[in-house]
């Protein structure tokens, strides 16, 4: 390189950091009393708000969230899907990456948003928190570059909840002490609002202005606890240009399925008569024989002049059990343009993901099937996490005794996953604490099992610190003889949150580039909870930019 290149490459440099921005927030989690479903409520929120605030930022900015906690929980925050490059300290995750702040304690979050561009979101990483406390993540292109798609004319968040009338740490807590199944939830919301079709909630359904012609962007956003759900627009075609903040190429399509964790970017065109047109939501639930919320949330799309009285149009969503559906949807999402997938692949794992039933203890009858214990599990092994210190903490300072390192690269026992009946020794689980170490820059490649052990499921397993390209999905047992021939090594989907299909399989591949311990686990928190998780241990690589940086001095003691 020459010297004239290389002052080019330095003024270049120079001027996209001078265009990066610093951008600073006070979050305070406290008690909030809130109106729904007929009853007022204390919930936890973040400065008072339902849903919390939303962080606006460009590619390439700096986030400073400093985090007040005055509820009388423990709590932290995770920056879903942000990769956190060398910043694992701010990932979040309660006893994986810190410990929680305490009622009264506080902890700022620092970290730089680079090279992702689109929706993401942040919420509670610690018990069940995260039903109230959570909001949107919007990352605009960097300054002076625009979307890969027309300007839209306004842009806003839908994001999709879950509402219990009870205190949903309560609610966490009973199925803890019984081992039975949580109490499913009283209502789907967006933006917080229940919407028409419930008691009490019209009067605050939420309305999201449009006029006649213009082509507006919004960004859906499941941050529903326990179900995936299916969207629509009455009368209006969607059209996907982005999910988890990949850009996609896009597609249209009449319905959505988000898991929890996942978010998608729609383009919508106003090309319908003046009138008000339903946004509804409610659950994809695959799992035969589970009890789950069977209730439609709404907000209205309403056209200027078509006046408030107009009744609104309901769209037609898939039925509850609509796996079709469902695996159509996901078919459809794929990269912009042929991608450079990392090669060649150097750590190959398998991991089964699913339920299971542990014994009661002796003297005692639980509320699970038989008296038995709800669990689930990765590779048979049922993740606990700790309670003294955080795995990062102890991996980084050497300390013993809090979690292993010998998590298993493949099933401990080979059987038919997706059986009709698989036999019953397999179906308890192992409980400890483990990971498994990767090099830095080893290329990664997963294939994530679905098992039918109590009831096949769809599973939406979320990386942190990561995104992967998701070479392939499909039903039944994974064959790597045949199925090989099906993945896509040209455009596949960049994401952070994989919807494994019920009894089936998906594949994902990344590059192990960001050191630090890296939590994957289920977005069903129903399932965390019973321990489907893990967690991956990636080794600094050489010098400084491969290394994790030093804890932070305000890091939450334990």
């Amino acid at each position: 390189m020459n010297s004239q290149h290389y002052c080019l490459l330095l003024c270049l440099l120079f001027l996209a950091q001078a265009s990066a921005e610093i951008h600073y927030y006070d979050f305070v989690v406290q008690a909030t009393p809130v109106k729904r479903l007929c009853n007022t409520h204390t919930i936890i929120t973040v400065n008072g708000q339902f849903p919390g605030p939303t962080i606006e930022v460009h590619n390439g900015d700096t986030l400073v969230v400093n985090v007040v906690n005055r509820a009388i929980y423990d709590v932290t925050l995770h920056w879903h899907g942000v990769r956190q490059m060398r910043t694992a300290w701010a990932d979040g995750p309660e006893f994986v990456t810190q410990c929680p702040i305490r009622p009264g304690g506080s902890y700022t979050y620092r970290f730089t948003i680079d090279g992702q561009e689109g929706t993401l979101w942040w919420h509670a990483h610690s018990s069940w928190l995260r039903a109230t406390v959570y909001g949107a993540l919007i990352i605009y292109p960097k300054q002076g570059s625009s979307y890969p798609f027309p300007k839209p004319k306004r842009e806003a968040p839908i994001i999709l909840g879950e509402w219990w009338n009870a205190n949903p740490i309560d609610v966490v807590n009973e199925a803890t002490r019984t081992g039975a199944a949580p109490n499913i939830s009283d209502a789907y919301t967006i933006n917080g609002q229940p919407g028409d079709l419930y008691n009490c909630s019209s009067q605050d359904t939420v309305i999201i202005p449009v006029s006649p012609g213009e082509t507006n962007l919004y960004r859906v956003i499941n941050a529903g606890m326990n179900n995936e759900l299916f969207v629509s627009i009455a009368g209006h075609a969607m059209t996907v240009v982005a999910a988890d903040a990949s850009y996609t190429k896009p597609f249209t399509t009449p319905v959505l399925m988000l898991g929890p964790g996942q978010t998608t970017d729609i383009l919508v065109t106003m090309n319908q008569p003046a009138g008000r047109y339903y946004i509804a939501a409610r659950a994809y639930a695959s799992a035969q024989g589970v009890a789950f919320d069977n209730t439609t949330t709404t907000a209205i799309l309403e056209y200027k002049f078509a006046g408030c009285s107009a009744q609104p149009m309901l769209p037609l969503l898939p039925a509850f059990n609509d796996t079709f559906a469902a695996t159509a949807f996901a078919a459809g999402i794929r990269s912009p343009t042929q991608v450079k997938l990392p090669d060649p692949v150097n750590e190959d794992l398998f991991f089964t993901v699913g339920l299971g039933l542990l014994d009661c203890k002796i003297g005692r009858t639980c509320g699970g099937p038989n008296g038995t214990r709800f669990t689930a599990s990765m590779n048979n092994e049922s993740f606990v996490l700790p309670s003294t210190l955080s795995i990062l903490q102890a991996y980084r300072s050497g300390v013993p005794g809090v979690f292993t390192d010998d998590f298993p690269r493949a099933p401990p026992v080979q059987f038919d996953y997706t059986g009709a009946s698989v036999p019953r020794e397999l179906w308890q689980p192992v409980r400890g604490t483990k990971g498994l170490k990767l090099k830095y820059g080893s290329v990664v490649q997963i294939v994530l099992q679905g098992t039918n052990i109590v009831a096949g499921e769809n599973h939406p397993i979320h990386l942190h610190g990561y995104d992967f390209y998701i070479l392939a999905e499909g039903f039944g047992n994974f064959n790597p003889e045949t199925d090989k021939a099906r993945f896509n090594m040209m455009d596949p989907p960049l994401r952070n949150t994989v919807a494994v299909p019920v009894n089936g399989w998906a594949v994902i591949r990344f590059k192990a580039d960001n050191p630090g311990v890296w939590l994957m686990h289920c977005h069903l928190d129903v399932h965390i909870t019973w321990g489907l998780a893990m967690v991956l241990i990636v080794e600094d690589g050489v010098g400084e930019l491969e290394t994790l940086e030093p804890p932070p001095a305000d890091l939450p003691a334990c």
